[in-house]
């Protein structure tokens, strides 16, 4: 513990941003880095708990307090060794990650958590800056080989420490980009994608083969796979969307969140959208949108619709408003269930809860309303409100309402695994085997749609079940 009473001196302290007025402007992160000194100061405030309750928190089970203590001792460069040994991506994770570790940070029962979040990207962001984070080559090869369907973090994370233990990976990717839902579901402004290239590259200097725009149960077969390769890994994410089942949902000014996010991603790149976009080309510009949904993907199409002029946003949940502030004593160390706001929610929108949508209204068949109700929860079931009735203007309505697991044509038919009653991949947490012995699944492709903390948890342990069934053993951690 660097500085006893640090806790007890210094105050948590976020992070800054730049002016939402003019981070609107552009697609690029907006944090305003800052300086070593208050890291150290954040750091600082760590207590190295007795029972570190942020270590079960965090779902790779960072070493956090160790890696607090050497950022407040400025050895930075010990402190991303400590963090690289649980996690391969703490840049993701730094950017994107809720932080289930500070909910569980023991500092958070009676004060504010450790900076936890922020701290560990500092750490990664200087190990890149001064060029420490280099290509782990592994000493020799296994001549097993393995193929790991899906580049998103679960499919990364396993196809990375496969390759460190020597076994030759090969990673497919149906689009023309590493990255999954990173490359195309996470807004630029939450995280740049030279994030993820240079870990590609650091990947295909270990070892690994990357080949896009190549859908496994379409481009190749998973019969393919099986005959040519010693173990197959589905990581290919839970793609299946909630759809809105009211009438008028058809329309054209209806659409998918993923749509909205993916094409506004491939404009950034200087690709042409229109190849991802099988039912035209989608903006939000001069337009009253409307969207359904109030988790991160919710908040990533306001942060974007507000980013491309949209002429108002509104963003309508239909469970009730959570309260501001939980009760620490009934939910530590748990993830509560409280208001959040994001950084896309300061840029500009009207959120509403407790909102269930009736009909979709429109005019010569373009969209221009929504119909909602009211939805009463006080029972703990839902009811609506009787004439509670009301309308919103829309032109676009953008549907962020979750997924109901992996998409199931192609690669999963073919394969003939067992799935949960859920719809996902069957297979337990102790080796990740589906039905099918040669089959592994790791990720939201197994536990259905999760945190970019879970998907990088799952791909390192898979790759330590993997590594084991192929030489007897395994030194990958799990």
């Amino acid at each position: 513990m660097g500085k006893e009473t640090g806790f007890l001196e210094i105050e948590r302290e976020e992070l800054d941003y730049a002016d939402p007025k003019e981070r609107v402007k552009h697609y690029k992160e907006f944090v305003i880095p800052p300086s070593e000194e208050r890291l150290k100061n954040q750091a600082a405030r760590c207590m190295n708990c007795g029972i570190p309750y942020c270590h079960n928190g965090c779902p790779v089970n960072n070493i956090i307090p160790d890696w607090n203590h050497l950022v407040y001792e400025g050895d930075w460069e010990s402190a991303l060794e400590v963090l690289h040994s649980t996690n391969n991506f703490p840049e993701f994770t730094g950017r994107i990650c809720p932080a289930p570790c500070e909910a569980a940070c023991t500092l958070n029962i009676t004060d504010q958590p450790v900076t936890i979040k922020n701290i560990e990207c500092a750490i990664v962001d200087r190990g890149w800056q001064e060029g420490w984070i280099k290509p782990q080559v592994p000493a020799r090869q296994t001549g097993k080989s393995v193929a790991v369907v899906g580049s998103g973090p679960a499919g990364l994370a396993c196809a990375q420490q496969l390759a460190r233990a020597g076994h030759s990976v090969t990673v497919f990717e149906k689009s023309d980009r590493v990255g999954g839902l990173l490359r195309y579901g996470i807004p630029d402004f939450k995280m740049e994608k030279n994030q993820i290239n240079r870990r590609a590259v650091q990947m295909e200097a270990e070892g690994v083969t990357f080949r896009t725009s190549t859908e496994v149960g379409v481009d190749i077969s998973m019969k393919s796979l099986k005959e040519n390769f010693d173990a197959v890994v589905l990581a290919g994410g839970a793609e299946h969307p909630r759809m809105l089942e009211i009438p008028g949902a058809e329309l054209p000014g209806v659409r998918l969140a993923m749509e909205f996010l993916t094409q506004q991603n491939k404009r950034n790149a200087g690709d042409d959208e229109t190849r991802a976009a099988p039912r035209g080309t989608l903006t939000a510009t001069g337009k009253h949108v409307i969207v359904i949904g109030g988790g991160d993907t919710g908040s990533d199409c306001v942060g974007t619709s507000n980013r491309q002029g949209a002429k108002s946003v509104t963003q309508i949940e239909i469970m009730p408003q959570p309260p501001a502030h939980e009760n620490k004593l009934m939910t530590w160390p748990d993830w509560p269930m409280k208001l959040r706001t994001s950084s896309s929610h300061e840029e500009g929108v009207d959120r509403d809860w407790a909102v269930l949508t009736k009909e979709v209204v429109s005019e010569d068949g373009e969209v221009t309303g929504l119909k909602c109700v009211r939805a009463d929860w006080s029972e703990g079931q839902l009811k609506e409100v009787p004439n509670s009735e009301f309308t919103l203007k829309a032109d676009l309505i953008l549907l962020a309402m979750g997924f109901l697991g992996p998409r199931k044509q192609g690669m999963i038919d073919q394969s003939g695994v067992e799935l949960t009653s859920r719809g996902n991949v069957d297979a337990n947490t102790h080796d990740y085997r589906t039905s099918d012995d040669h089959i592994y699944a790791c990720g939201d492709m197994r536990r259905g749609q999760s945190l970019v903390v879970w998907a990088i948890r799952e791909g390192r342990q898979c790759a330590a079940s993997v590594d084991e069934a192929l030489m007897g053993v395994t030194e990958l951690p799990r």
